[in-house]
């Protein structure tokens, strides 16, 4: 009873850190984050000591036991090493919005002559126009100069219906006579057909926010400021908020890198370009030869050839655009395999971190793709070790007693979750965070796999966006795999339970018991993922406008480019379904009243009497539609999801959890 409560006592420690220091600390200290990341550093040095002196060497050579057990601490050691360049990374935080507020006022004192000219490169492929229309005309309505803005579209799909388009709207089309180098030929194509002293580069399904360049361009007035780069932030749910009904509830899944890793890496001068909704230097693209070709991921590539010219990235992290999240799981795999081979391709390339000339020690460890190689061998090994163990009794450790693995291994699990819940509170939840994880690593980790063995030839793969994109498949083959390993989980716990079939005994069996719960927990959720939910064909902002129909005087709740929903008293009534909108700055509108609905007043902030929601349909075209793209995707409206209520995502996932169970 002693020894049991003693082991306790480093994880009563390590919330009585967090409880004393880190949580009476602000986040964006730097010293409170070097504080705590050195408290979690020591932890896990802790643990791993332990693990290596005590449960690793006095393992007798018995066999292939022998090997699984030197194959499961690789693979933490491996997870350690990720750890600690995290805590380093994340050791440092910087804002730069008061140093933008500070260049900027000397920036635009200059006479209007004097500034800079920019062209923005949108690059396309196959995106259909009702992707393209709105980056293309936020970009046109930049706050800028408009002698100094030139907004180049570079269509490597040739099509003669967005040349129209361009030249209506004053943009000005580009083609080439191939697609060599995919989407890096294509904009070192725009680089020989242009001349502006800075590159802004939107992806064609990111709008820029009017203000982009007045936040981003006083930057450049230091000289080895190659890039500077925003966050992408997204009008869209991703498959994962979707596909888990937690659309209202829970952050897109790159809030966490755009929110809180992003400004950490620009601390350390280890920024990089993620491409889209970023702004080059034309003078530094020209001195490392144009836009890397030899990585699918340019982005990256740019930010290290840059680092070998003395160029560095910056990180602004303020919301200057707004664009499509992958809208289903093919898509997300696309984007993330890309991702993930363009990362390994560094280590192989002249000018990657291995390599690449001009670079400290400490940017070659930052530069390395390790969360790539690590992170989804790691989640697969922790799926892995109970169904061993529960199956054939081969213990992943030399055993020491429970009281050892709840003194060493309990503290530092507390010691990161508490750390990653205090750095970002709003973008984390253990076991949600650790079920999307495990749902991407069956299909990331063959990528990682056939990415080290064979890191090129693969070709350069467009995220899919936009209309026709519309089909919702059932991930089968990422189902097949979690249910297989809930099945195996589930059965080695039952037949151990049952005294005539168990394979296992001693007191490492709790241990593998409530890690196997766990993990069925975990797959469980993952699981809901693979069962994809129709998407939204429109996109509508959450809005508190006075606005007229016909008339009648309503609050304007919700609007997109085809629909806006009205709140209005319940004594309201009209003659006729096609009725008149008066939405301020535009012309009167003509809408056709499809639906109305009853629901209380909170939702147009108005007061809590009893209205109407009207939901109204309408087409716009040319000047009008072009004037709505400019009201509602460049600066004024979001869709963020400013804090995680983690109560009602526990609620929503068991509830869906159970729904998805029953229909099965």
């Amino acid at each position: 009873m002693v020894q049991s409560l003693l082991a306790l006592v480093p994880t009563l420690a390590v919330i009585a850190f967090f409880l004393i220091g880190p949580s009476n600390w602000s986040r964006h200290r730097s010293w409170a984050r070097t504080i705590t990341c050195t408290f979690v550093g020591l932890v896990a040095l802790r643990y791993m000591a332990w693990r290596f002196t005590a449960t690793i060497l006095p393992y007798p050579r018995d066999g292939a036991n022998f090997y699984w057990v030197w194959f499961v601490f690789i693979v933490e050691a491996l997870a350690f090493l990720e750890v600690v360049l995290f805590l380093i990374l994340m050791s440092r935080y910087v804002d730069r919005s008061a140093e933008a507020d500070r260049l900027g006022r000397a920036f635009f004192k200059r006479q209007q002559s004097a500034l800079p000219a920019v062209d923005v490169f949108i690059p396309s492929y196959n995106e259909p126009l009702d992707v393209l229309e709105r980056t293309i005309v936020g970009a046109l309505a930049l706050d800028y100069p408009k002698d100094k803005l030139k907004v180049y579209v570079l269509d490597d799909g040739r099509r003669d219906w967005l040349k129209a388009f361009c030249e209506g709207r004053g943009a000005i089309h580009v083609t080439r006579s191939d697609n060599a180098h995919a989407k890096a030929g294509n904009m070192n194509n725009g680089l020989k057909v242009s001349s502006g002293d800075f590159i802004a580069i939107f992806d064609a399904d990111f709008v820029p926010y009017r203000n982009f360049l007045r936040r981003t361009l006083p930057f450049f007035s230091g000289e080895t400021i190659g890039i500077v780069q925003t966050p992408q932030h997204f009008f869209n749910v991703d498959p994962v908020q979707s596909n888990l009904g937690l659309e209202n509830i829970w952050p897109d899944e790159q809030r966490l890198f755009f929110d809180e890793i992003a400004p950490s890496r620009d601390g350390w001068d280890v920024s990089f370009c993620c491409g889209s909704c970023s702004i080059a230097r034309r003078k530094a693209v020209n001195a490392i030869g144009g836009f890397p070709t030899e990585s699918i991921t340019e982005d990256l590539l740019t930010t290290l050839s840059m680092l070998n010219k003395g160029y560095k990235t910056r990180y602004l992290n303020e919301r200057l655009s707004m664009g499509l999240a992958a809208e289903n799981l093919t898509g997300y795999f696309v984007q993330r395999e890309r991702w993930c081979q363009g990362g390994i391709q560094t280590l192989y390339l002249h000018n990657g971190p291995l390599r690449g000339p001009g670079l400290s020690l400490f940017q070659r460890i930052m530069f390395l793709p390790l969360s790539w190689l690590v992170q989804y061998l790691v989640r697969f090994v922790v799926l892995l070790v109970p169904v061993i163990y529960l199956w054939f009794g081969a213990l992943p450790l030399y055993f020491t007693g429970v009281e050892d693995y709840v003194s060493h291994q309990v503290p530092l699990l507390a010691a990161y979750f508490l750390l990653m819940l205090w750095i970002t509170p709003t973008r984390y939840l253990p076991v949600v965070s650790s079920a999307v994880g495990t749902f991407a690593a069956f299909r990331m980790l063959p990528t990682v796999i056939s990415s080290l063995v064979r890191p090129f030839g693969k070709p350069f793969k467009v995220t899919p966006k936009g209309s026709g994109n519309e089909e919702n498949v059932f991930d089968a083959y990422t189902f097949t795999w979690i249910a297989g390993f809930i099945i195996v989980t589930a059965v080695g716990l039952v037949i151990n339970i049952v005294p005539e079939t168990a394979r296992i005994e001693g007191a490492f069996s709790v241990i593998a018991a409530l890690w196997a719960g766990i993990n069925i927990v975990v797959l469980v959720i993952a699981s809901l993922i693979c069962f994809e939910k129709p998407r939204r064909l429109f996109q509508a902002f959450k809005l508190d406008e006075p606005v007229s129909v016909d008339g009648s005087q309503g609050r304007l709740v919700s609007l997109s480019l085809e629909k806006a929903v009205i709140a209005v008293p319940t004594e309201t009534r009209f003659k006729s379904t096609q009725v008149r909108l008066d939405i301020d700055g535009f012309a009167p509108i003509g809408a056709e009243l499809r639906q109305v609905t009853q629901r209380r007043g909170d939702i147009s902030r108005s007061g809590d009497e009893r209205r109407y929601h009207l939901h109204l349909h309408f087409g716009l075209e040319g000047a009008e539609r072009d004037k709505m793209i400019v009201k509602l995707y460049t600066g004024r409206y979001s869709q963020d999801i400013p804090d995680i209520d983690k109560v009602a995502v526990s609620v929503n996932l068991l509830l869906r959890a159970f729904g998805r169970t029953r229909t099965a």
